[in-house]
């Protein structure tokens, strides 16, 4: 599924880890004080870095921003756009509460291809919540687009962020298809490219579930067999699941005992297919692979709406660890809490359809299958 990972990549220091892990637990820690939990949850860890991301994190922590300098140059280089988006994701949502490394940068290096990358997404994040988001996101596009301009000819990564500022400001089918047509352009199977425009689908459509299940079938069947882009059918599959009025939220206001609704039914083969085939790509991938958490988590997240409760004790076991807010957080405020109620559920009765858990957070703007709706959700 993954891109090839190159190995001349060394291990963080064991004090660039142990700092890690000690910030990691007092997040958790803290939203652990939010709401109940099942017992024995510090076996996980969410959203923990990978060993090429941590001391970059850690680095902008001390207000150095070389690290993730040194670490989207070497993504553009070596065209891992996988990795290259996730990576600046990650890097433009810490900026969001620490930015000092991030203006440093783009100080020393207004014209680094990379600083603007991470730059303009942290712009897209920070308005996406705002109850203004569609004019301030109509604001920023063009400073966007224009970044993604001179990211050269071969980097998908900015026109996906382009693809997101587009979605959030409600473009015209025929703006966001000119910004598709550029990240396409330049990488058919980027996977983020793809989530961007699977999402605006749904969006444009609250009942358009054989349209999104159709391109993503169409996309992953194209793609080389270990691209990310093959798991675009499972967020297709999501996005049905979790549409407003489908009946199967694990909202407490959502209980009618599974995925009984016409649209689901209607669907229901390709749904089981879409989570056949990421079983397959997450079986490529070793057990407690941080690259692949965000794939099982919202793998267990979909079999366990599909009640497919023994498929998702065992992706559980293969997730180790590793928690990913999404897709937790689409129901809840607390993720790492919705992910243990459910493990939990699971492991307790593997064979029977989970109790249904948590209830929907207001707050946040959501599309038309009433999931909360980010940019640079994968």
């Amino acid at each position: 599924m993954a891109e090839p990972r190159p190995h001349n990549h060394p291990e963080p220091s064991a004090v660039v880890l142990a700092m890690l892990r000690a910030f990691l637990r007092t997040a958790a820690a803290r939203a652990r004080s939010r709401s109940p939990r099942p017992a024995q949850d510090d076996d996980v860890l969410l959203d923990a870095p990978d060993d090429r991301l941590a001391p970059a994190l850690v680095a902008a922590a001390h207000g150095e921003h070389g690290p993730a300098a040194r670490l989207l140059a070497g993504t553009r280089h070596d065209s891992e756009w996988d990795h290259r988006d996730r990576y600046a994701t990650r890097l433009a949502a810490f900026a969001r509460f620490r930015s000092e490394w991030l203006d440093t940068w783009r100080a020393t290096a207004p014209d680094d291809p990379d600083a603007l990358l991470v730059a303009a997404r942290l712009a897209v994040h920070r308005h996406w919540d705002s109850p203004a988001r569609t004019e301030l996101l109509r604001q920023v596009i063009p400073s966007v687009v224009a970044a993604a301009e001179t990211a050269g000819p071969a980097d998908p990564v900015p026109w996906r962020t382009a693809l997101d500022a587009a979605r959030g400001a409600g473009a015209e089918h025929a703006e966001f298809e000119r910004l598709w047509e550029q990240a396409v352009r330049r990488s058919p199977h980027h996977y983020g490219s793809h989530v961007a425009a699977l999402e605006y689908l749904a969006a444009a459509s609250s009942d358009g579930h054989g349209e999104c299940l159709d391109f993503a079938e169409t996309a992953a069947q194209e793609a080389p067999e270990e691209a990310l882009v093959r798991a675009l059918p499972l967020h297709a599959a999501f996005t049905c699941l979790t549409a407003t009025g489908t009946g199967t939220g694990t909202g407490t206001d959502a209980r009618t005992g599974g995925a009984t609704t016409a649209a689901v039914r209607t669907h229901r083969p390709r749904l089981d297919a879409a989570a056949d085939r990421a079983i397959t790509l997450s079986a490529a991938h070793p057990a407690a692979d941080p690259w692949a958490a965000e794939l099982r988590n919202l793998l267990v997240y979909v079999l366990v709406r599909l009640e497919r409760h023994q498929d998702a004790a065992e992706q559980l076991r293969l997730t180790g660890p590793y928690v990913t807010s999404f897709p937790w957080d689409r129901d809840t405020d607390d993720p790492l809490g919705g992910f243990l109620r459910v493990r939990a559920d699971v492991r307790a009765h593997p064979g029977e359809a989970a109790p249904a858990t948590g209830t929907a957070a207001p707050g946040r703007p959501r599309n038309g299958y009433g999931e909360r709706v980010r940019p640079g959700d994968h």
